[in-house]
């Protein structure tokens, strides 16, 4: 067998040495060019490290084992793997039975065309695991990416957005889901606080935006929370953590698998904590497009 490993920011050699349990396995360092070079690959970081090598790992169609190391680690607790011991025991099992694959969706945000223009080339569609999201959640993800690494894993989301629920203003906002054929069903078209669109059900360290959320089902779980007076959104932050806030009145979820988001002004999206681009964008779903090693 033929493994890759890449290390992301803050791991080492050490961190691999507790997966290297065969001398038979040939260990490569980096991501691989083509498919024949590797017949796995583990990736040790959180979810910004996942989200930067997306669109390599889809188009090498070869199986990942992601090693929780990141400040954020949403897409791997989403997998089950909580710790690097349970990556350590989905390593081992497919070491010995190569039972524990699976496929899973991907998101996709492909930047709009702007007043007849064609996306920069940056601009390219551009793949998630966890959760994209525009407004407010855009905003505090800025914010937290500029606080110190050790600070950003230990409640950074949640210390960033407190102040700004205080000075964030609802911003006008578009939401349509569309069908193959074109055909355009307006879902929300009013002040917006927050439009969060998920592949899995939690994202900044926890927080469960989208509860039902399922990384199989080809579709995204979207949740819109409308304007809401800054008391009543301070009242409502607890409650994300449990999938509570989808009994409130100002909050709409949906499920899509194309859909577009026009704002009045360009805003900027994030995904899994990273800046992909601004609105308009065109936010699916890519069907089966990775494959995972699983507990």
């Amino acid at each position: 067998m033929r493994a890759a490993a890449i290390l992301g920011l803050g791991c080492s050699q050490k961190n691999l040495k507790p997966f290297q349990i065969d001398e038979r396995i040939d260990w490569r360092s980096g991501m691989p060019a083509f498919a024949d070079q590797a017949d796995v690959i583990l990736l040790f970081g959180g979810d910004g490290t996942v989200h930067r090598h997306l669109a390599q790992l889809v188009k090498l169609e070869l199986p990942v084992l992601v090693v929780p190391a990141g400040s954020g680690n949403d897409f791997a607790r989403a997998l089950g793997l909580r710790r690097v011991r349970d990556s350590l025991a989905a390593w081992r099992r497919f070491h010995g039975r190569q039972d524990n694959v699976r496929e899973i969706d991907l998101g996709v945000i492909t930047p709009r065309k702007v007043a007849g223009e064609s996306p920069a080339p940056h601009e390219a569609p551009r793949y998630f695991c966890s959760v994209a999201g525009v407004g407010l959640d855009g905003e505090v993800a800025r914010r937290a990416n500029q606080l110190p690494r050790w600070l950003r894993g230990h409640g950074g989301y949640a210390l960033t957005l407190a102040p700004l629920i205080f000075r964030f203003a609802p911003l006008a906002m578009k939401i349509v889901t569309t069908d193959e054929a074109g055909s355009g069903t307006t879902q929300s078209d009013a002040p917006t606080m927050l439009a969060a669109f998920a592949n899995t059900s939690t994202y900044g360290g926890g927080m469960k935006i989208a509860p039902h959320a399922r990384m199989d089902d080809g579709l995204l779980d979207v949740c819109v929370i409308g304007g809401v007076d800054a008391f009543k959104l301070a009242c409502m932050f607890p409650t994300v953590y449990f999938g509570r806030h989808l009994r409130i009145r100002e909050v709409k979820y949906f499920q899509a698998s194309r859909l577009q988001v026009e704002t009045e002004t360009p805003l900027d999206v994030y995904a899994d904590g990273e800046y992909v681009c601004r609105t308009p964008v065109e936010v699916s779903v890519a069907h089966a497009a990775l494959h995972v090693l699983v507990t």
